[in-house]
Protein backbone atom coordinates (compact mmCIF):
# COMPACT_ATOMS: atom_id res chain seq x y z
CA UNK A 1 0.00 0.00 0.00
CA UNK A 2 1.28 3.24 -0.40
CA UNK A 3 0.27 7.29 -0.09
CA UNK A 4 1.16 9.86 -2.57
CA UNK A 5 0.47 13.00 -1.83
CA UNK A 6 1.10 16.59 -4.07
CA UNK A 7 3.03 19.30 -2.03
CA UNK A 8 2.98 21.90 -4.56
CA UNK A 9 2.19 22.00 -8.58
CA UNK A 10 4.21 24.61 -10.64
CA UNK A 11 2.08 24.46 -13.64
CA UNK A 12 1.75 21.01 -14.53
CA UNK A 13 5.25 20.08 -12.64
CA UNK A 14 4.38 18.10 -9.36
CA UNK A 15 6.11 18.00 -6.16
CA UNK A 16 4.77 15.41 -3.90
CA UNK A 17 5.71 12.16 -1.38
CA UNK A 18 5.07 8.77 -1.84
CA UNK A 19 4.96 6.85 1.46
CA UNK A 20 5.50 2.97 0.78
CA UNK A 21 5.97 0.14 3.03
CA UNK A 22 10.24 0.52 3.74
CA UNK A 23 10.74 4.27 2.99
CA UNK A 24 9.27 7.86 1.51
CA UNK A 25 10.53 9.29 -1.91
CA UNK A 26 10.36 12.34 -2.59
CA UNK A 27 9.29 13.34 -6.16
CA UNK A 28 9.53 14.01 -9.02
CA UNK A 29 12.63 10.88 -8.51
CA UNK A 30 14.98 9.09 -10.16
CA UNK A 31 15.48 5.68 -10.03
CA UNK A 32 18.83 4.39 -10.37
CA UNK A 33 18.27 0.98 -12.32
CA UNK A 34 19.63 -2.60 -10.44
CA UNK A 35 18.35 -4.40 -13.31
CA UNK A 36 20.19 -8.03 -11.95
CA UNK A 37 20.18 -6.74 -8.30
CA UNK A 38 22.97 -4.57 -8.61
CA UNK A 39 23.23 -1.00 -10.10
CA UNK A 40 26.44 -1.79 -12.18
CA UNK A 41 30.00 -1.13 -10.28
CA UNK A 42 27.83 0.60 -7.53
CA UNK A 43 27.55 -0.65 -3.47
CA UNK A 44 24.51 0.04 -2.11
CA UNK A 45 26.90 2.88 -0.09
CA UNK A 46 27.57 4.15 -3.15
CA UNK A 47 23.85 5.08 -3.83
CA UNK A 48 22.86 5.79 -0.49
CA UNK A 49 25.72 8.76 -0.84
CA UNK A 50 24.34 9.81 -4.49
CA UNK A 51 20.70 10.50 -2.78
CA UNK A 52 19.34 7.44 -3.71
CA UNK A 53 16.03 6.44 -1.87
CA UNK A 54 14.70 3.81 -4.52
CA UNK A 55 15.79 1.60 -7.26
CA UNK A 56 14.35 -0.78 -9.86
CA UNK A 57 15.49 -4.18 -10.45
CA UNK A 58 13.92 -6.88 -13.03
CA UNK A 59 11.75 -9.52 -12.68
CA UNK A 60 12.80 -11.22 -15.77
CA UNK A 61 16.20 -11.16 -14.93
CA UNK A 62 15.75 -12.44 -11.79
CA UNK A 63 13.51 -15.29 -12.85
CA UNK A 64 16.18 -16.48 -15.11
CA UNK A 65 19.15 -15.56 -12.54
CA UNK A 66 19.98 -16.67 -10.14
CA UNK A 67 16.31 -17.89 -9.91
CA UNK A 68 13.53 -17.24 -7.34
CA UNK A 69 14.47 -20.38 -5.25
CA UNK A 70 17.76 -18.45 -4.35
CA UNK A 71 16.36 -15.11 -3.21
CA UNK A 72 13.55 -16.90 -1.14
CA UNK A 73 16.26 -18.10 0.58
CA UNK A 74 17.28 -14.19 1.31
CA UNK A 75 13.33 -13.29 2.29
CA UNK A 76 13.11 -11.27 -1.05
CA UNK A 77 15.85 -9.37 -3.49
CA UNK A 78 16.07 -6.39 -0.39
CA UNK A 79 17.71 -9.32 1.52
CA UNK A 80 19.35 -10.71 -1.61
CA UNK A 81 21.41 -7.25 -2.43
CA UNK A 82 21.64 -5.53 1.25
CA UNK A 83 19.65 -2.60 -0.09
CA UNK A 84 17.16 -1.59 2.74
CA UNK A 85 15.46 1.35 0.94
CA UNK A 86 12.29 0.64 -1.34
CA UNK A 87 12.55 -1.14 -4.72
CA UNK A 88 10.45 -1.05 -7.82
CA UNK A 89 10.32 -4.07 -9.58
CA UNK A 90 9.40 -4.27 -13.49
CA UNK A 91 7.56 -7.03 -14.82
CA UNK A 92 9.83 -8.08 -17.56
CA UNK A 93 7.67 -7.05 -20.47
CA UNK A 94 10.10 -4.96 -22.38
CA UNK A 95 12.76 -7.27 -22.09
CA UNK A 96 10.96 -10.44 -23.74
CA UNK A 97 10.61 -8.18 -25.78
CA UNK A 98 13.62 -6.98 -26.86
CA UNK A 99 15.91 -10.00 -25.56
CA UNK A 100 14.52 -13.20 -25.74
CA UNK A 101 14.35 -15.44 -29.00
CA UNK A 102 11.63 -17.47 -30.52
CA UNK A 103 9.16 -15.40 -28.42
CA UNK A 104 5.64 -16.86 -28.74
CA UNK A 105 2.61 -14.80 -27.75
CA UNK A 106 -0.76 -15.90 -27.11
CA UNK A 107 -3.61 -14.35 -24.86
CA UNK A 108 -2.18 -16.71 -21.99
CA UNK A 109 1.16 -15.16 -22.04
CA UNK A 110 4.32 -15.31 -23.78
CA UNK A 111 6.94 -18.60 -24.54
CA UNK A 112 10.63 -17.49 -25.16
CA UNK A 113 13.80 -18.89 -24.68
CA UNK A 114 17.18 -16.68 -23.86
CA UNK A 115 21.00 -17.98 -24.32
CA UNK A 116 21.59 -17.20 -20.69
CA UNK A 117 20.67 -20.29 -19.76
CA UNK A 118 21.15 -22.46 -23.14
CA UNK A 119 18.04 -21.40 -24.97
CA UNK A 120 15.68 -23.51 -22.03
CA UNK A 121 12.24 -22.15 -23.19
CA UNK A 122 10.12 -20.74 -20.66
CA UNK A 123 6.77 -19.19 -19.82
CA UNK A 124 5.58 -16.22 -18.49
CA UNK A 125 1.97 -15.45 -18.01
CA UNK A 126 0.15 -12.24 -16.07
CA UNK A 127 -0.29 -14.21 -13.29
CA UNK A 128 3.53 -15.79 -13.08
CA UNK A 129 4.51 -11.98 -13.66
CA UNK A 130 2.98 -11.29 -10.26
CA UNK A 131 4.32 -14.11 -8.47
CA UNK A 132 7.32 -13.38 -9.35
CA UNK A 133 7.10 -9.95 -8.01
CA UNK A 134 5.50 -11.17 -5.04
CA UNK A 135 8.13 -13.61 -4.50
CA UNK A 136 10.52 -10.48 -4.81
CA UNK A 137 9.18 -8.74 -2.03
CA UNK A 138 9.29 -5.45 -3.83
CA UNK A 139 7.83 -2.07 -2.68
CA UNK A 140 6.61 -1.62 -6.49
CA UNK A 141 5.84 -4.05 -8.88
CA UNK A 142 3.96 -3.78 -12.06
CA UNK A 143 1.43 -5.26 -14.56
CA UNK A 144 2.85 -7.47 -17.17
CA UNK A 145 2.51 -5.68 -21.15
CA UNK A 146 3.01 -6.27 -24.56
CA UNK A 147 5.96 -3.92 -25.40
CA UNK A 148 4.19 -2.95 -28.92
CA UNK A 149 7.41 -2.74 -31.81
CA UNK A 150 8.21 -0.02 -33.51
CA UNK A 151 7.10 0.76 -36.21
CA UNK A 152 3.70 -0.80 -35.96
CA UNK A 153 0.61 -0.48 -38.09
CA UNK A 154 -2.68 0.95 -35.92
CA UNK A 155 -4.46 -2.01 -36.20
CA UNK A 156 -1.47 -3.65 -34.56
CA UNK A 157 -0.75 -1.09 -32.10
CA UNK A 158 -4.73 -1.55 -31.27
CA UNK A 159 -4.57 -5.18 -31.07
CA UNK A 160 -1.31 -5.41 -28.74
CA UNK A 161 -2.77 -2.45 -26.39
CA UNK A 162 -6.50 -4.37 -25.64
CA UNK A 163 -4.19 -7.45 -24.93
CA UNK A 164 -2.01 -5.43 -22.47
CA UNK A 165 -5.53 -3.98 -20.92
CA UNK A 166 -6.68 -7.64 -20.59
CA UNK A 167 -3.40 -9.17 -18.96
CA UNK A 168 -3.68 -5.95 -16.13
CA UNK A 169 -6.98 -7.13 -15.43
CA UNK A 170 -5.98 -10.68 -14.34
CA UNK A 171 -2.71 -8.90 -13.10
CA UNK A 172 -4.60 -7.41 -10.25
CA UNK A 173 -6.79 -10.35 -9.83
CA UNK A 174 -4.03 -12.39 -9.53
CA UNK A 175 -2.24 -9.68 -6.54
CA UNK A 176 -2.73 -10.65 -3.43
CA UNK A 177 0.73 -9.34 -1.35
CA UNK A 178 -0.74 -6.65 0.84
CA UNK A 179 2.14 -4.30 1.36
CA UNK A 180 3.56 -4.34 -2.16
CA UNK A 181 1.68 -1.59 -4.46
CA UNK A 182 0.91 -2.93 -7.81
CA UNK A 183 0.93 -0.37 -11.06
CA UNK A 184 -0.48 0.05 -14.33
CA UNK A 185 1.25 0.40 -17.79
CA UNK A 186 0.03 2.45 -20.60
CA UNK A 187 0.45 1.64 -23.75
CA UNK A 188 -1.34 2.82 -27.52
CA UNK A 189 2.48 2.97 -29.26
CA UNK A 190 2.34 6.43 -31.38
CA UNK A 191 -1.21 6.44 -31.50
CA UNK A 192 -2.59 9.52 -29.18
CA UNK A 193 -6.51 7.95 -29.51
CA UNK A 194 -5.28 4.59 -28.19
CA UNK A 195 -3.60 6.46 -25.37
CA UNK A 196 -6.71 7.65 -24.50
CA UNK A 197 -8.66 4.48 -24.58
CA UNK A 198 -5.54 2.88 -22.25
CA UNK A 199 -5.39 5.45 -19.67
CA UNK A 200 -9.30 5.40 -19.59
CA UNK A 201 -9.82 1.62 -18.78
CA UNK A 202 -6.22 2.33 -16.72
CA UNK A 203 -8.17 4.45 -14.66
CA UNK A 204 -11.46 2.46 -14.15
CA UNK A 205 -8.80 -1.01 -12.82
CA UNK A 206 -7.80 1.70 -9.98
CA UNK A 207 -4.17 0.79 -9.76
CA UNK A 208 -2.07 2.39 -7.08
CA UNK A 209 -0.11 4.00 -9.85
CA UNK A 210 0.54 4.38 -13.23
CA UNK A 211 3.30 4.05 -15.71
CA UNK A 212 3.72 5.32 -19.31
CA UNK A 213 5.13 2.17 -21.03
CA UNK A 214 6.23 1.54 -25.32
CA UNK A 215 8.20 4.40 -25.39
CA UNK A 216 12.28 5.17 -26.37
CA UNK A 217 11.92 1.75 -28.39
CA UNK A 218 12.91 3.79 -32.35
CA UNK A 219 10.86 6.36 -32.77
CA UNK A 220 12.18 10.50 -33.16
CA UNK A 221 12.32 12.21 -29.68
CA UNK A 222 9.49 14.92 -30.95
CA UNK A 223 6.93 11.82 -31.27
CA UNK A 224 7.87 10.55 -27.91
CA UNK A 225 7.44 14.33 -26.15
CA UNK A 226 4.06 14.44 -28.38
CA UNK A 227 2.56 11.13 -26.72
CA UNK A 228 3.90 12.20 -23.04
CA UNK A 229 2.10 15.16 -22.97
CA UNK A 230 -0.94 13.99 -25.09
CA UNK A 231 -0.98 10.97 -22.11
CA UNK A 232 0.19 12.46 -18.35
CA UNK A 233 -2.99 14.70 -18.24
CA UNK A 234 -5.35 11.66 -18.38
CA UNK A 235 -3.45 9.70 -15.64
CA UNK A 236 -5.58 10.21 -12.46
CA UNK A 237 -4.32 13.26 -10.75
CA UNK A 238 -4.04 11.95 -7.06
CA UNK A 239 -1.99 8.46 -8.12
CA UNK A 240 1.90 8.32 -9.02
CA UNK A 241 2.77 8.95 -12.81
CA UNK A 242 5.85 6.73 -14.08
CA UNK A 243 7.36 7.22 -17.28
CA UNK A 244 9.71 4.00 -18.12
CA UNK A 245 12.98 3.78 -19.11
CA UNK A 246 13.16 7.02 -20.71
CA UNK A 247 15.80 9.12 -19.08
CA UNK A 248 18.45 11.29 -20.69
CA UNK A 249 18.40 14.44 -18.29
CA UNK A 250 16.81 16.80 -21.27
CA UNK A 251 13.95 13.83 -21.08
CA UNK A 252 13.54 14.21 -17.09
CA UNK A 253 13.13 18.00 -17.39
CA UNK A 254 10.33 17.36 -20.53
CA UNK A 255 8.47 14.80 -18.00
CA UNK A 256 8.55 16.99 -15.24
CA UNK A 257 7.36 19.51 -17.22
CA UNK A 258 4.25 17.27 -18.22
CA UNK A 259 3.35 16.57 -14.87
CA UNK A 260 5.63 13.08 -14.51
CA UNK A 261 6.36 11.66 -11.01
CA UNK A 262 9.25 9.21 -11.22
CA UNK A 263 11.49 7.83 -13.98
CA UNK A 264 14.19 5.32 -14.56
CA UNK A 265 16.69 4.59 -16.58
CA UNK A 266 20.37 3.05 -17.24
CA UNK A 267 22.15 5.81 -19.16
CA UNK A 268 23.80 7.08 -15.77
CA UNK A 269 25.77 4.49 -15.49
CA UNK A 270 25.78 2.80 -18.72
CA UNK A 271 27.25 6.33 -20.00
CA UNK A 272 29.97 6.55 -17.31
CA UNK A 273 31.17 2.95 -18.94
CA UNK A 274 32.35 4.56 -21.97
CA UNK A 275 33.14 8.17 -20.42
CA UNK A 276 30.53 10.36 -21.32
CA UNK A 277 29.60 12.49 -18.11
CA UNK A 278 27.02 14.88 -17.23
CA UNK A 279 28.22 17.97 -15.83
CA UNK A 280 26.66 21.43 -14.83
CA UNK A 281 27.39 22.95 -17.70
CA UNK A 282 26.96 20.10 -20.21
CA UNK A 283 28.04 16.46 -21.00
CA UNK A 284 31.77 15.93 -21.11
CA UNK A 285 33.46 12.96 -23.06
CA UNK A 286 36.57 12.06 -21.04
CA UNK A 287 38.48 10.30 -23.40
CA UNK A 288 38.70 13.41 -25.97
CA UNK A 289 42.29 14.42 -25.82
CA UNK A 290 42.04 18.40 -24.74
CA UNK A 291 40.85 16.02 -21.20
CA UNK A 292 44.65 14.50 -20.89
CA UNK A 293 45.95 16.91 -19.26
CA UNK A 294 43.17 18.47 -17.53
CA UNK A 295 43.71 18.81 -13.60
CA UNK A 296 40.00 20.12 -13.04
CA UNK A 297 37.40 17.58 -11.91
CA UNK A 298 35.00 16.51 -13.91
CA UNK A 299 32.66 18.88 -12.46
CA UNK A 300 34.10 21.50 -10.19
CA UNK A 301 30.33 22.59 -8.88
CA UNK A 302 29.72 18.82 -7.60
CA UNK A 303 30.43 17.41 -4.33
CA UNK A 304 30.49 14.24 -5.25
CA UNK A 305 33.31 11.58 -4.25
CA UNK A 306 34.49 11.78 -7.54
CA UNK A 307 34.49 15.04 -8.04
CA UNK A 308 36.18 15.93 -4.74
CA UNK A 309 38.57 13.57 -5.17
CA UNK A 310 40.10 13.08 -8.88
CA UNK A 311 40.82 15.13 -12.03
CA UNK A 312 39.65 14.78 -15.31
CA UNK A 313 42.96 13.55 -16.64
CA UNK A 314 43.02 10.38 -13.76
CA UNK A 315 39.61 9.26 -14.81
CA UNK A 316 40.65 9.46 -18.74
CA UNK A 317 43.76 7.60 -17.70
CA UNK A 318 41.80 5.18 -15.90
CA UNK A 319 39.28 4.35 -18.25
CA UNK A 320 41.75 4.65 -21.12
CA UNK A 321 43.59 1.38 -19.71
CA UNK A 322 39.96 -0.32 -19.02
CA UNK A 323 40.58 -0.30 -15.32
CA UNK A 324 37.49 -0.85 -13.02
CA UNK A 325 38.06 1.75 -11.12
CA UNK A 326 37.93 4.40 -13.54
CA UNK A 327 33.98 2.95 -14.40
CA UNK A 328 33.29 3.12 -10.71
CA UNK A 329 34.24 6.86 -10.25
CA UNK A 330 32.15 7.59 -13.19
CA UNK A 331 29.08 5.43 -12.69
CA UNK A 332 29.15 7.28 -8.98
CA UNK A 333 30.01 11.07 -10.32
CA UNK A 334 26.57 10.51 -13.08
CA UNK A 335 24.17 8.69 -10.79
CA UNK A 336 24.59 11.73 -8.40
CA UNK A 337 24.19 14.22 -11.11
CA UNK A 338 20.99 12.87 -11.96
CA UNK A 339 20.06 12.53 -8.12
CA UNK A 340 21.26 15.81 -7.72
CA UNK A 341 19.32 17.04 -10.97
CA UNK A 342 16.36 16.27 -8.97
CA UNK A 343 16.95 17.52 -6.15
CA UNK A 344 16.64 20.84 -7.37
CA UNK A 345 13.62 19.97 -9.96
CA UNK A 346 11.88 19.72 -6.33
CA UNK A 347 13.40 22.73 -5.02
CA UNK A 348 12.40 24.72 -7.96
CA UNK A 349 8.74 23.59 -8.15
CA UNK A 350 8.40 23.94 -4.43
CA UNK A 351 9.93 27.75 -5.37
CA UNK A 352 7.18 28.41 -8.29
CA UNK A 353 10.02 28.36 -10.29
CA UNK A 354 10.53 25.06 -12.42
CA UNK A 355 10.03 26.88 -16.19
CA UNK A 356 12.80 29.09 -15.04
CA UNK A 357 15.02 26.17 -14.24
CA UNK A 358 13.86 24.35 -17.52
CA UNK A 359 15.41 27.50 -19.30
CA UNK A 360 19.17 27.80 -17.35
CA UNK A 361 18.77 24.20 -17.81
CA UNK A 362 19.05 23.68 -21.63
CA UNK A 363 21.41 27.05 -22.30
CA UNK A 364 23.84 25.42 -20.09
CA UNK A 365 23.89 22.08 -22.14
CA UNK A 366 27.05 22.75 -24.08
CA UNK A 367 29.10 19.38 -25.24
CA UNK A 368 32.60 19.05 -24.69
Amino acid sequence: MIEFNIINKDNKARRGTLKLQRGIIETPQFMPVGTQATVKALKPEDLSSAGASIILVNAYHLYIRPGLDLIEKFKGVHGFMNWKAPILSDSGGFQVFSLSSLRKLSEEGVTFSTPVDGGKKHFISPEKAIAIQETLDTDISMCFDECTPYPSTYEETKKSMELSLRWAERCKKAHIHKTQSLWGILQGGMFEDLRSTSAKAMNVLDFEGYAIGGLGVGEDKSATYKIINHTTPLMEEKKPRYLMGFGMPEDIIEGVNAGIDLFDCVIPTRNARHGKFYTSNGIIRIKNNKHRDETLPIDEKCSCYCCKNYSRSYIAHLLQCEEVLGILLGSIHNTHYYLNLMKNIRTAIENNLFLKFREEFYKSQILK
